[in-house]
């Protein structure tokens, strides 16, 4: 595949996980094993992306310290006999380049991946948010599927989709599709953000992951600011649209399911399928759970 750029937009303050977020990157939050940006960035690697680019913040700094290369854990570890644990710190040899930029004002998502223009360049290139995860254990190969098509059909943009519940539509940016022909890769018409569940043209929500040529820089900068004046990426996309761009969109298969963690009921229900799937320690997490199910039932029935 010719793509080997990502963008990874890390920026925002995670204001609804306060306390967690006060000094943590929500993107740094454990989910199961490991941080939230560990399974995307795990992804990105296993389909083929080489550089990513993450666009931080003032309080990001702990995302850039994880990725380094921690020669004193190392030696520690091996000095202290606890070479097994090296393991888990496999991911540091990972054959990608690693890159950092700061969004110095918060708005929106798409003024920060406008913050990636200069690294950009000319090339086509994948963005995936830093708080989503995509399959249990990050094993979607959703973005090799949708550079794939990318290239296939000479695409302007390719965009993820899930489908939700009608009465979660209005959390969203929803596709109304040309036509569903073939269900799992079909154009675009229009992008539309957050309708209500009367308005919306579809059920398929914008599962966090884009290709895009880099001529999404010139309509980013043309997009007016929307609410609490954010630069929205949908309204850059549904500008491409409107221009007569090919923007197609790819259904997430159903074990790709969405994990995006903005708030804490999402945080938690991530957490808890994480753990109890866990291939060491999921059937003792699930015992527990049955246990504490059991318990709490009868303490209700007092």
């Amino acid at each position: 595949m010719s793509i080997k750029l990502a963008v990874i937009p890390v920026a925002g303050r995670g204001t609804r996980l306060i306390p967690l977020t006060k000094s943590l990157p929500k993107e740094m939050l454990p989910v199961g094993r490991k941080p939230v940006v560990q399974y995307v960035v795990e992804e990105l690697n296993r389909c083929g992306l080489e550089r990513l680019l993450f666009i931080t913040g003032p309080t990001k700094i702990a995302i850039e310290n994880y990725f380094d290369l921690d020669t004193e854990l190392i030696d520690h570890l091996r000095q202290t006999g606890k070479e097994e644990l090296l393991e888990e710190l496999a991911f540091e040899k990972a054959d990608l380049q690693y890159f950092y930029t700061r969004q110095r004002r918060q708005l929106g998502l798409g003024h920060a991946i406008l913050c990636a223009e200069s690294f950009i360049g000319q090339e086509s290139f994948v963005v995936a948010l830093g708080d989503t995860i995509l399959g249990v254990h990050s094993k979607s190969r959703i973005v090799e599927r949708m550079i794939a098509e990318f290239e296939a059909r000479e695409a302007d943009a390719v965009i993820a989709f899930e489908e939700v519940p009608r009465r979660d539509v209005s959390r969203y940016g929803i596709a109304s599709p040309v036509t569903l022909e073939n269900p799992e890769v079909f154009p675009l018409a229009d992008i539309v953000e957050k309708p209500s569940p009367e308005e919306a043209p579809s059920c398929l929500a914008v599962a966090s992951r884009y290709v895009f040529r880099p001529e999404i820089f010139s309509y980013l900068k043309v997009t007016r600011p929307g609410k609490n004046g954010e630069i929205q990426l949908t309204d850059a996309i549904a500008a491409m649209l409107a221009d007569g761009k090919k923007v197609y969109g790819v259904r997430v298969a159903a074990s790709e399911h969405r994990f995006d963690i903005g708030n804490f009921q999402s945080y938690f229900n991530a957490f808890l399928e994480f753990a109890m799937t866990d291939p060491d320690y999921g059937k003792g997490v699930r015992e527990k759970l049955e246990e504490l199910s059991q318990r709490l039932s009868s303490d209700e029935n007092l």
